[in-house]
């Protein structure tokens, strides 16, 4: 098969690459930009563009199809050559679902937890010799890539996000998949660019149940009352399964889940996490893994890249980043940091950066996820705002919509670096969190234990 991806610098069209290249598929490619990691991935596996911007001459009949990334326009060059060619055109979930329709799909939904969930269960399933298919969205420890497909393996798991398919295709990823086994881990309003009320992006969850396969079995988080909701009105063939949190104790900084008469110590903390748990074990049991077989390989799971991930730490210490940007994210992931070292001061550093958090109508989601940090910053810049074409917001509309009294917004990132310097880090956690880099800054360098 020769397939040519267009704008496959991004995190997951690249490791598509990889994956279709190690199925022995002919792979081109094009970006007008590429950036480390792909850019250094790409050129181990001998996929990185000889030059980059958009060629036409690189589409030609002897193409069996194109897969078009998000970062691509309607008008680009090599996509508009395509279409003159009648080269079949792919958005990247439309092609992992083609090379994927006949085997045994499991789809993890949700406005937050999709990664971790999707991490666990590859983790399991590989700590127990399955062989299998996957998407997920986040580098894990002992997976090569992101996307692996293979003519083998029976069963595919994927993360269904909810965001748009290609700028061609505005139907949500995870409509495409059409699932045997789907879990929803909770809806929480986000990509209000994409979805501007709530009541529509609920809408997005209701057709995802309606695109699962006939007899589908369906697990979701039952203490969220608009999940709850969707479900009592879903399809009637279903197997609705639903789930809570998994029994566990916080003892001395460790975390132990309880299981019957067992109890297991675990590397990974939080309530929204052993949440996250109880939802990855119903799905492996449904795969056939045994409780034995699931507790023993979860004990061993450290969590997914950039999901409160230890940078850091020393036995009074720690500095961590985690990916938390929408408002349950943020407030899940601060009350966790705090729920397991409550002795130590927490300092929660937060980064408004996506089109919904520096959205003037949307602020106000984010009353109060901050509370139970011991002193907050909220860090944002004004570039992002001109860059994503946003009405300026000042730090005064920031501090009054996050309603918190213990609250600092820095604009510029030399005031946050200061501040940061000047804070005592002895029995101290610093949480950072963002879906951005902010603005480039070392953390490591700035945060310095003794």
């Amino acid at each position: 098969m020769n397939i040519h991806l267009i704008a496959m610098g991004g995190s997951i069209m690249h490791n598509l690459a990889i994956a279709l290249h190690n199925k022995a598929y002919h792979i081109t490619g094009s970006d007008d930009e590429i950036f480390n990691p792909a850019k250094s991935r790409l050129e181990k596996y001998g996929l990185l563009p000889d030059k980059t911007g958009w060629d036409p001459d690189r589409i030609s009949s002897s193409l069996d199809a194109v897969i078009v990334g998000m970062h691509a326009r309607p008008d680009n060059p090599e996509l508009l050559r395509a279409k003159e060619l009648n080269i079949k055109v792919y958005s990247f979930p439309e092609y992992v679902f083609e090379q994927t329709k006949h085997k045994k799909r499991i789809v993890v939904g949700g406005s937050h937890g999709k990664t971790t969930i999707t991490s666990m269960v590859m983790h399991v399933l590989q700590f127990n010799n399955f062989d299998f298919d996957y998407l997920v969205g986040s580098k894990l420890e002992g997976f090569e890539t992101m996307v692996k497909l293979t003519n083998e393996a029976a069963i595919a798991i994927f993360e269904g996000d909810e965001y748009l398919s290609s700028p061609l295709d505005k139907r949500p990823k995870f409509h495409l998949y059409k699932p045997h086994i789907a879990l929803i881990s909770g809806i929480a309003w986000d990509h209000v660019n994409v979805f501007p009320t709530f009541e529509y992006y609920l809408d997005q969850f209701r057709i995802f149940l309606n695109k699962t396969e006939p007899n589908a079995t369906v697990i979701y988080q039952a203490d969220d009352e608009n999940l709850k909701s969707i479900i009592s009105a879903g399809p009637k063939d279903l197997n609705y399964i639903p789930y809570h949190i998994h029994p566990y104790e916080t003892r001395k900084d460790n975390t132990i889940l309880l299981n019957k008469n067992q109890e297991i110590p675990v590397k990974i903390f939080g309530k929204h996490n052993m949440q996250n748990l109880e939802g990855a074990k119903l799905i492996c049991l449904e795969l056939g893994v045994t409780n034995e077989q699931f507790y023993k390989a979860i004990s061993t799971f450290t969590g997914a890249a950039r999901r409160m991930q230890l940078l850091k730490g020393t036995a009074h210490s720690a500095l961590f980043f985690d990916f938390a940007h929408s408002p349950s994210k943020l407030k899940a992931t601060i009350q966790a940091a705090k729920e397991q070292y409550p002795e130590r001061e927490l300092i929660a550093v937060f980064e408004l950066h996506t089109f919904s958090s520096l959205k003037e109508d949307f602020l106000p989601q984010y009353k109060h996820t901050m509370e139970k940090a011991d002193q907050a910053i909220v860090y944002y810049s004004p570039e992002t705002l001109k860059h994503k074409k946003l009405k300026p917001i000042s730090p005064e509309q920031v501090k009054d919509a996050f309603g918190t009294a213990r609250l600092t917004v820095c604009t510029h990132i030399n005031e946050l670096k200061n501040l940061l310097k000047q804070i005592p880090v002895q029995d101290t956690n610093f949480l950072i969190m963002s879906s951005g880099n902010f603005s480039g800054l070392n953390f490591n360098s700035i945060i310095e234990f003794n």
